[in-house]
């Protein structure tokens, strides 16, 4: 479900953005704006972002190798982590740049009826995009908030989408504000004050995927209540108490889990191999995420 809803989002983000785009550098030709050619920088970065983003789990398909034993899972953790980059460097410190040259060096735009019509229409396709992210994450984000859930998420390409939506919405909005006041005032610095806050939110937006999508390519571990699941199984029949656990996501739907675990005394080794073999089991049926799993038998000793 991870997969297919994140493809979905991914899609409509990409033709949106593609469509977007193309108006917004028509209405930039037509009218000079720098709002409007911030915003189409902009959708170019996120059309761009959405293409790695399918690569990403394109890649993230290939088979495990000597080389890479445990699959290439974080494949999609490295592209997410590309995107937020590219959203920093395409969207933002253009926005910025362009935003300072319009304020210090004020342009009157020509045709800006055409302006808002062309941001009006964007404000429509993002606002389909939009929503289609939020359908496709209220699976996964149940019931935590939306803050929760970008920080939270183990499937990195709906925070990056949900994100990078909302920032298109607001920016177009700021689009919209500099524009019309530009041309209320007939006094172009709007354009160029618009064009900055576009920029400023884009930064904001993209140091926040930076941190998130660095933590995964890291390496996270199970969530609280996942790791609680875990325990739970393990510790049953023969197996006494969880000694220590590691766990970590090798991939959006791959969690690695290592467990020293403490059984009683005096089985035979064919028991113990069927309490481990059950244990497995038990944590696969509670938490389908743990595919890889190695457990070692030992003796619980008390410390002195």
């Amino acid at each position: 479900m991870a997969a297919n809803g994140g493809t979905k989002a991914i899609l409509a983000a990409l033709f949106a953005n593609a469509g977007i785009a193309v108006s917004k550098f028509v209405g930039f030709v037509i009218t000079g704006s720098s709002s409007m050619l911030a915003e189409a920088v902009h959708s170019v970065a996120d059309t761009s972002n959405q293409g790695l983003l399918l690569l990403g789990q394109r890649t993230a398909k290939r088979r495990a190798t000597k080389e890479h034993p445990f699959g290439y899972g974080r494949e999609r953790y490295f592209y997410s982590f590309i995107v937020a980059l590219m959203l920093f460097t395409l969207g933002s410190a253009f926005a910025l740049y362009e935003g300072v040259h319009k304020v210090q060096h004020p342009e009157d735009l020509s045709s800006p009826m055409v302006a808002v019509v062309i941001l009006v229409v964007a404000i429509a396709l993002e606002t389909f995009s939009f929503r289609t992210a939020i359908r496709e994450s209220r699976g996964l984000k149940g019931d935590r908030s939306w803050w929760a859930f970008v920080r939270q998420s183990k499937t990195p390409e709906l925070p990056v989408v949900l994100l990078e939506d909302a920032g298109a919405l607001f920016g177009l909005v700021f689009a919209l504000i500099g524009v019309g006041l530009s041309v209320v005032t007939g006094n172009p610095v709007w354009d160029g004050v618009g064009t900055l806050m576009i920029g400023a939110l884009l930064g904001v937006i993209a140091i926040i995927l930076i941190i998130e999508m660095k933590s995964l390519l890291i390496g996270e571990g199970a969530a609280e209540r996942e790791l609680r699941a875990i325990e739970a199984e393990l510790v049953s029949g023969r197996v006494e108490r969880v000694i220590h656990i590691r766990t970590q996501y090798v991939g959006p739907e791959e969690l690695l889990v290592a467990a020293k675990l403490g059984l009683r005394g005096g089985l035979e080794m064919a028991e113990v191999a069927t309490e481990i073999d059950e244990a497995e089991a038990r944590v696969r049926a509670t938490v389908p995420a743990a595919r890889l799993i190695y457990l070692e038998p030992d003796l619980y000793r008390a410390a002195v």
